[in-house]
């Protein structure tokens, strides 16, 4: 059973690879919106994993998040997801991410329970059509 109020944190330093600029979201070599975003759908992906069966794992399939601050190169970074409702099919995530100074991002997340397998399969199907 998935547990309401799990979490987990990730964490990065900001490199010039992680940029809006690099990212092609922004020219500023700043931490890019997209390496956040990705951050938070990893740390809820992480967190779900751990109640899914073998064979089960999850996909994103909607993310609404504010980034609020910017974080400059060399800086920690983390982003955290908790678990805030699930289902067997559907979880819903609280987003967060922070650097060394405080919040940086926040929002909701929601992911689907897949066999991985089904889903490959019915991906790969599309190259035939």
């Amino acid at each position: 059973m998935i547990e309401i109020g799990a979490k987990l944190t990730v964490e990065k330093t900001v490199t010039p690879e992680l940029t809006a600029q690099m990212a092609g979201s922004g020219m500023l070599p700043v931490f890019g919106t997209p390496f956040m975003t990705a951050m938070m759908e990893n740390a809820a992906a992480g967190v779900l994993q751990q109640y899914l069966e073998e064979g089960k794992g999850s996909v994103g399939t909607h993310l609404n998040v504010s980034h609020e601050s910017p974080t400059p190169i060399g800086m920690k970074v983390r982003a955290e997801a908790e678990i805030i409702a699930a289902d067997t099919k559907m979880v819903e995530f609280k987003v967060t991410a922070y650097d060394e100074v405080g919040l940086i991002g926040q929002g909701t997340h929601q992911r689907a329970v897949i066999a991985s397998d089904r889903f490959l399969t019915k991906c790969n199907a599309k190259r035939e059509k």
